[in-house]
């Protein structure tokens, strides 16, 4: 089986992992320090607090945002429901927010007809890797002063208007899983320029302690004593993982080029196919590809799945829309969401990966367009 998404560990990685595992620290030490330190050169310089997932990230920068109950955050559908399961768990309401129909990327307009009095916050999706319009965005949550938080779990390495993400909004969350554009094997990271929310995020992420004598409320205890404010959860990322994430920090660009040929290389034999359509890239950003997001005609949509899975193609739909959970069933109605609904629909994954070589393509592209063909 091609796999539509799979890490690139090399020798030195293994060596990075290995000279940890020899060491006298495993987790909580200066590696992972220094991990935040080398993830800050793809953030425009915004510095960072590694964590155990991106799930993990959205949650710490939910909770470092001050979300909770009777805020309500728009968030669009098409996202691992990650985006949204977060928001509920810190007591906080998601709004589902429709979505270009062309990027799958939350849509400005339907954003500033969504908000309402207890609109907090807005959560964009870098979809695929490609970021979302955040000029448009911030226009936005300046004049009704809210947060703008931004789930880049696809898009670490992308470049918008000439700023890397993580610069752009007030809070970012990123992921570092097997597919994603590095690895930790597990983990992730919140990035933001504003050193109060930084803080309560990674507090929250080491289970709420503080070790500050200065900051104390029980005071007269031993040099032992730390105590709890805010309560917290154990989000730590390891000196294992966070090595084996240096060491794939140092070929991001080289993982960049890469997924940039192989989008280009689908591109030029799917482009201009009746009913298919590449994904849609801005002229004013410079993507990471995390996803090659096809869209076929919807009726054949099933039988090209089905189709290439038989073949031994990996592919993958991404996603089912997040209001069409069971969780959150009843909370709206599909059809108010064209844009989501019809992405969704037509949406396919093909493999992308730095590891995909010339002869999978090959197969891949073969494949596709012989069952596109044969459907009509």
């Amino acid at each position: 089986m091609i796999p539509y998404g799979r890490q690139d560990v090399n020798e030195e990685d293994i060596r990075a992992v290995v000279d940890v595992l020899r060491s006298d620290w495993l987790t909580t030490g200066p590696i992972v320090r220094r991990f935040e330190e080398a993830v800050k050169q793809w953030t425009g310089g915004t510095p960072s607090v590694a964590v155990s997932s991106g799930t993990a990230a959205l949650h710490a920068a939910y909770a470092a945002a001050g979300l909770g109950p009777g805020d309500e955050v728009l968030t669009p559908p098409i996202t691992f429901v990650a985006t949204q399961a977060t928001l509920v768990h810190v007591g906080a309401t998601p709004v589902f927010v429709d979505v270009d129909p062309e990027t799958a990327l939350i849509s400005p307009s339907a954003v500033q007809a969504a908000v309402g009095p207890r609109t907090a916050a807005i959560v964009a999706v870098d979809y695929a890797g490609h970021p979302a319009d955040m000029d448009e965005l911030r226009t936005i949550a300046n004049k009704y002063q809210l947060l703008l938080i931004e789930d880049s779990a696809h898009s670490l390495g992308s470049i918008y208007k000439n700023r890397y993400v993580g610069s752009l909004a007030d809070i970012t969350a990123f992921s570092f899983y097997p597919t994603k554009n590095i690895t930790t094997a597990e983990g992730g990271a919140v990035s933001s320029a504003d050193e109060g929310i930084l803080k309560r995020a990674q507090r929250f992420s080491r289970q709420g302690l503080v070790r500050n004598p200065q900051e104390f409320r029980v005071i007269g205890e031993g040099d032992w004593h730390q105590e709890v404010h805010t309560v917290g959860l154990n989000y730590r990322l390891s000196d294992v993982h966070a090595a084996l994430g240096i060491s794939q920090l140092s070929r991001l660009q080289s993982f960049k080029q890469r997924r940039k040929q192989i989008k280009a290389a689908y591109d030029e034999f799917f482009d201009g196919i009746e009913g298919v359509d590449v994904p849609t890239q801005r002229s004013y950003v410079d993507p990471m590809w995390h996803l090659y997001p096809l869209r076929v005609p919807p009726e054949q949509r099933r039988k090209v799945f089905d189709s290439l899975r038989r073949a031994g193609i990996g592919v993958q739909v991404n996603y089912l829309p997040a209001y069409r959970h069971p969780v959150f069933e009843g909370l709206v109605v599909p059809q108010a969401f064209p844009g989501s609904e019809s992405y969704y629909a037509r949406e396919i994954s093909l493999p992308i990966h730095v590891g995909l070589g010339e002869a999978e393509m090959a197969k891949i592209v073969e494949t596709t367009l012989s069952i596109l063909k044969g459907s009509r």
